[in-house]
């Protein structure tokens, strides 16, 4: 409940503050996070970082894999292989989260 509460708290004070400051404030900050993420250091920073957890999640899934049922191991298996064309390129659109039902 505490967590909940500081949460609401804060999620006010942005909001009052963000009202106050205006929309010109609100295109300047916009301004500095695009040119900020289109840094190449951040963008490197952030490339390794998801590499390095596709990597994790890798391992991970190798560990855990054996003890998963086979259901959810032959959807996981199924879906990377989709993912991952025949000539290694990896597309972007899957669909975790899905449902056909």
């Amino acid at each position: 409940m505490r967590y909940k509460l500081t949460f609401v708290v804060g999620l006010a004070l942005g909001y009052v503050i963000g009202t106050r400051a205006g929309r010109e404030r609100y295109e300047q900050m916009k301004k500095s996070a695009k040119h900020f993420a289109q840094n190449p250091a951040v963008r490197n920073a952030t490339e390794s970082a998801a590499q390095t957890g596709r990597q994790a999640a890798g391992k991970a899934f190798h560990v855990v894999g054996d003890k998963l049922p086979h259901s959810v191991a032959d959807r996981v298996h199924a879906l990377r292989e989709r993912r991952q064309g025949s000539n290694g390129k990896v597309y972007e659109d899957d669909d975790w989260g899905t449902s056909n039902t």
